[in-house]
């Protein structure tokens, strides 16, 4: 499945660029409310609503990232205890109760938020966005953790908790490295 793993690194490198650039983003405009807010006489009057829109879509997509690289929260000193075999089944039952709220809340009902902030023409106070475009990262976000989970339970003797290796981290693959 090297097709598989290829189409799961490219997603890797897209997101962690999406991720980079938008935390870049969200630090120039915080910066520049602070500037303009404490030392210039005019506040800018964007800034507040574009920093939370900016922090709804990295904390979705980071957190989607951060799944992918085993960094998400997670309380796994069950699985860490069990024999390989049941921490392996343990583990891709844990990964098809994320598919299961990744499908119904993030992607059904992201969808339905969408569509319906969509129908009624919501937009943004200040910047006048389309609030559809910006909840549209509820769908997105639930399609990586979608795929994230089903890339685990295939792979699960190689990501259950109790099989991988603690040394380190390689931030950029989600793996145990010596």
């Amino acid at each position: 499945m090297k097709w598989l793993d290829l189409s799961i690194e490219a997603i890797n490198t897209l997101l962690r660029g999406l991720l980079a650039v938008m935390m870049t983003l969200l630090v120039l405009v915080v910066t520049w409310q602070v500037l303009t807010r404490f030392i210039l006489p005019q506040p800018s009057s964007f800034t507040e609503e574009m920093a939370r829109f900016l922090l709804i879509w990295v904390s979705l997509l980071g957190g989607a990232y951060a799944y992918r690289l085993h960094s998400h929260l997670g309380f796994d000193l069950l699985v860490r205890n069990l024999p390989p075999k049941k921490a392996i089944t343990l583990y891709r039952f844990c990964c098809l109760l994320v598919a299961i709220f990744a499908i119904l809340v993030l992607i059904v009902g992201g969808s339905n938020l969408v569509s319906l902030t969509w129908s009624l023409g919501q937009n943004s106070p200040v910047l006048n966005v389309p609030m559809a475009a910006i909840y549209s990262v509820l769908p997105l976000s639930g399609v990586l953790f979608l795929i994230y989970s089903l890339f685990f339970f295939i792979y699960a003797d190689h990501h259950a908790p109790s099989l991988r290796r603690e040394v380190s981290v390689d931030h950029r693959e989600g793996n145990a490295n010596d």
